[in-house]
Formats: C-alpha cells, sequence, structure tokens
C-alpha cells in the first residue's frame, strides 16, 4: 500500500528529502516556539515590574496623603494660634492706646 517501490533498488532520495524537509519545518517551528515563549516571558517581567511599581505608587500615594493631613491639621492650628495672637495684639495696642489717651488727656 506504499507508493514506494517495493524492490530495494527505489531511490532513497526522495525519502531522504521528505525527512529534511520536515526537520527544517520542525526546527522552524521550534525557533518560532522558542521566540514566542521569550516574548512571553519578557511581556511577563514587564507585567510584573509595571504592577511592582503600581504598588510602590500607591504607597507613595497613601504615605503623601498621610503628609498632606498632617500638614493640613498643622496649617489649621497655625492659623488658629495666628488669629489668637492678632486679638490679643489687638487687645494690647487697645489698652495702651487706652493708657496713651488717659496720659494726654492730663
Amino acid at each position: 500500500m506504499s507508493d514506494r517501490p517495493a524492490n530495494g533498488s527505489g531511490s532513497t532520495e526522495a525519502p531522504l528529502a521528505d525527512i529534511d524537509a520536515a526537520t527544517k519545518r520542525l526546527m522552524a517551528a521550534l525557533d518560532a516556539l522558542e521566540s514566542s515563549v521569550e516574548r512571553r516571558r519578557e511581556a511577563d517581567r514587564d507585567e510584573n515590574e509595571l504592577a511592582s511599581r503600581i504598588q510602590a505608587l500607591g504607597a507613595d500615594r497613601s504615605r503623601l496623603a498621610d503628609e498632606l493631613d498632617g500638614s493640613l491639621v498643622k496649617t489649621r492650628k497655625l492659623e488658629r494660634t495666628n488669629r489668637e495672637i492678632s486679638e490679643k495684639l489687638d487687645a494690647a495696642i487697645g489698652s495702651i492706646r487706652a493708657v496713651l489717651d488717659g496720659g494726654e488727656g492730663r
């Protein structure tokens, strides 16, 4: 049932050429597979690196948000203290003026 000659005198070049061609196709397919696997590994490394960077950015964002909250609290305290000092200065200036005005009237 084979297309090959039944006797041993048939040409072995055709089957060898077929084997060589199949071997070359197999090698090309293996090379392509190896290249594809390497590209996938690079993509996975890039994805992992990106995930690490995103995580680091998230941590930085949280830290900066905490620092900003602390700065806002300090700013509000300073503004409140500034208002209190301003009110006390205004009262002291008023008292000094009253004393000076009382001394000038004599």
